[in-house]
C-alpha cells in the first residue's frame, strides 16, 4: 500500500491595523514582509528584518488571544516573564504558538530562544488549525 502524504502550504498574512502601517514600515514591517507559512512539515514565520521557523512537531498548543493594549500589541516584543516573542500588527486578536523546545526568533545568533510567539494574523482560527492538522 502506498503513504499518503499531506502537503500543507499555506500562508496566512498580518491583519495590519491602518493606524500602525507607518511606523512599523519604518522598521521594515509591510505587508510583503509580514506573514506566516505552514509549509513542508514546518512553521515559518517573517516579520520584516525578524524570522522564526520550526517544524510542527515543536509545536505543543496554541491558544487564540487578544485583545491587547496597543504598547504591548503593535511591533515585536519580548515578554520579560517568559522569554515569548510577540509580532504584531494590531491590538485585536493573534494567535499565542506554544513550543516544545524554545526556538530562536528575536536576535541574530540564536542565542536567546523563546517557548511562544503571538501572531496577529487575519484568522487566527484559521492558523490554528493548520497548525493542528
Amino acid at each position: 500500500m502506498l503513504a499518503t502524504w499531506r502537503t500543507t502550504d499555506e500562508v496566512f498574512r498580518f491583519a495590519f491595523d491602518g493606524r500602525f502601517r507607518v511606523p512599523l514600515g519604518l522598521v521594515g514591517v509591510t505587508p510583503s514582509t509580514a506573514w506566516v507559512r505552514v509549509a513542508d512539515g514546518g512553521l515559518q514565520v517573517r516579520f520584516g528584518p525578524w524570522a522564526l521557523a520550526t517544524p510542527l512537531g515543536n509545536i505543543a498548543g496554541t491558544e487564540v488571544t487578544g485583545p491587547f493594549s496597543v504598547w504591548r500589541g503593535i511591533g515585536t516584543r519580548l515578554s520579560l516573564a517568559d522569554r515569548g516573542l510577540t509580532f504584531s500588527t494590531n491590538v485585536n486578536a493573534g494567535l499565542c504558538v506554544r513550543f516544545r523546545e524554545p526556538v530562536p526568533g528575536l536576535e541574530p545568533t540564536g542565542l536567546l530562544r523563546h517557548p511562544g510567539v503571538t501572531l496577529t494574523v487575519a484568522d487566527p482560527d484559521a492558523l490554528a488549525r493548520a497548525l493542528a492538522a
